[in-house]
């Protein structure tokens, strides 16, 4: 065992002892035993209205505002008392945030969250079809967005009886069924939240993950879901702080408040979780931005004296690698975080070459999981960096042959994961439910093992998927647009190798007879339905039909084989 792997183990077992702040304990839960971080809080409102203790500190700054935690949570009790006072919102309802990544974006979360009501975050990158089907499909019955989610959706607000509160918009607003975030507030402040009892296994968010099955799919989360996710993003943090004292010590050697840019969207579990709700509860300032640009993230570093970059890899190293990284001062940043997508090499490589004493690490969860299963960070990631870190405590871990059969630890198959962060199933969808949640466990669709040291590996995916910097891209989706093309009569959309996006989605497309169009007028097709990052990087045409097995499976394994090469 390395020193390392026996150092985490020692620390691990401080934590969670008896009396530790975060110690374990087993509890039964509908005839399942979960092992659960014992000091946590029973509702979301509790775990983050720690935030409030930091008071007249910077928590948010956001092209050129600053907001203080008192501010903020001034605003997020202001829009509880206004659902509840003006729209009549009870426990239990659905209340929707679709808007790119500003302060209102996380002032309403708290509000909704605090209620006992559910909150529905939707991708903000996506067109009217998306932002429709998940508003429908949850029963949403107020949305905060903004202005561009807001002409998305304008004309659909009376049919779906659906109340829009936009936010910063660019004209007046001011319709029966919306109105602009001012006019919502109506300068009411100093209000406090209306009380609601919630239970550990109500129901408090509700967030969209594209899957195999083309339409996205709501997870739901629990209060328990959340918060014993958000304390097991704690445990790592301090247990591998423990574990990796000098690259510690280097960085508060420095004299800089820990700080981090927030450049990934909040409507993923990393932007909200590891960076939002983490930042909140600990105190620790967010420079946020609205949109990822490397030369302004590098700039915003320099300015804010930032000590923590987060985001997917290929984004960190769009920002240490850009040409003009090395003209600002940028030795405040320590701590590297590569999520959503397993970090290629090139990342350790400018990890260490660009930053002094850095502090490097990557993780492996999903929405279905809450992001909770491993982490891997500082020496952990310097001795095993092709790992996705050490297994939670909380979680059993398991792999599974075609039939759903537990192999040996060790050997590579499907990974299942059981723990109290495994959400409560996917909202109206009763087949799903059965292939992907068993007895309490998560069936994930990923191919992985466990080796002797307890760090997980990723070698592949079951389901069909696409990650594009860590976005993840549905291939039956993309499939489903197309067909919906009166020209195509074929089509299967793959993943395609890339140095740093990790992959590039490519279709293959096969034209119906005396029929074709552009790879211009197929991408602009794709685009007016889709987000887009799901629009195409490469079109391949076929005159042949696509290669199927028996049972009438188009073989994707011999499309990237043929077409892959091609794409790089």
């Amino acid at each position: 065992m390395s020193d390392i792997v026996a150092t985490l183990a020692e620390s691990a077992q401080q934590l969670i002892q008896a009396d530790a702040p975060y110690e374990i304990i087993e509890q039964d839960i509908d005839g399942i035993a979960y092992r659960l971080y014992r000091q946590a809080p029973h509702s979301v409102k509790e775990l983050l209205d720690a935030g409030r203790a930091h008071g007249d500190n910077i928590f948010l700054s956001y092209e050129g505002e600053e907001w203080s935690f008192k501010r903020f949570f001034q605003q997020a009790d202001t829009i509880a008392y206004q659902l509840v006072n003006r729209y009549g919102v009870k426990k239990g309802d659905r209340i929707a945030i679709a808007m790119r990544n500003f302060p209102e974006w996380m002032t309403s979360y708290v509000a909704i969250a605090s209620l006992g009501a559910v909150v529905v975050p939707l991708n903000s990158w996506g067109q009217k079809d998306e932002l429709t089907y998940g508003l429908n499909d949850c029963g949403a019955s107020v949305v905060f967005c903004d202005q561009r989610r807001y002409e998305h959706i304008a004309d659909e607000l009376a049919d779906m009886a659906l109340k829009a509160v936009v936010a910063r918009p660019e004209s007046a607003i001011s319709t029966d069924n919306a109105e602009s975030f001012e006019d919502f507030l109506d300068n009411t402040f100093g209000v406090e939240i209306p009380a609601f009892a919630v239970a550990d296994e109500d129901p408090v968010m509700i967030m969209y993950t594209s899957g195999t099955t083309g339409k996205p799919k709501g997870a739901v989360s629990s209060h328990r879901n959340i918060i014993q996710a958000v304390y097991n993003f704690e445990f790592h943090s301090i247990n591998s702080a423990m574990a990796n004292p000098k690259a510690i010590e280097a960085m508060f050697a420095g004299g800089h408040a820990p700080s981090s840019l927030l450049a990934v969207p909040l409507f993923h579990v990393s932007g909200l979780y590891a960076m939002f709700l983490l930042s909140l509860r600990g105190g620790r300032k967010i420079v946020m931005m609205y949109k990822w640009d490397p030369l302004q993230a590098i700039q915003l570093i320099e300015e804010h004296s930032i000590t923590t970059l987060s985001a997917v890899p290929s984004m960190v190293m769009d920002a240490l690698g850009h040409p003009d990284y090395d003209q600002y001062n940028t030795s405040s940043l320590k701590a590297l975080g590569g999520g959503g997508a397993a970090p290629p090499p090139l990342f350790a490589e400018l990890a260490y070459s660009k930053v002094d004493n850095v502090y490097p690490g990557t993780g492996y969860g999903m929405t279905e999981n809450n992001a909770s299963c491993s982490n891997c960070t500082g020496e952990a990631f310097r001795y095993k960096p092709n790992s996705a870190g050490t297994l939670s405590p909380i979680v059993d871990f398991k792999t599974c042959d075609e039939n759903g059969g537990e192999l040996a630890r060790g050997e590579r198959g499907e990974i299942w994961m059981r723990s109290p962060t495994v959400v409560q199933g996917y909202w109206n969808k009763p087949e799903e439910n059965r292939k992907t949640f068993v007895d309490g466990w998560l069936a994930t669709g990923d191919i992985g093992y466990l080796d002797d040291e307890n760090f997980v590996f990723i070698v592949d995916r079951a389901k069909d998927i696409i990650i594009r910097a860590g976005e993840n891209i549905s291939a039956a989706e993309i499939e489903g647009c197309l067909h919906d093309h009166p020209a195509i009569w074929e089509v299967a959309a793959i993943g395609v190798p890339h140095q740093t996006l990790g992959e590039e989605l490519a279709v293959v497309v096969n034209f119906k007879e005396a029929q074709t169009i552009s790879e211009q007028q197929l991408r602009e097709f794709v685009s007016s339905k889709l987000a887009g990052f799901k629009v195409p990087s490469h079109v391949f045409v076929t005159d042949q039909p696509l290669p199927r097995n028996a049972s009438g499976k188009i073989l994707k394994k011999n499309l990237k084989q043929q077409y892959g090469s091609e794409a790089s």
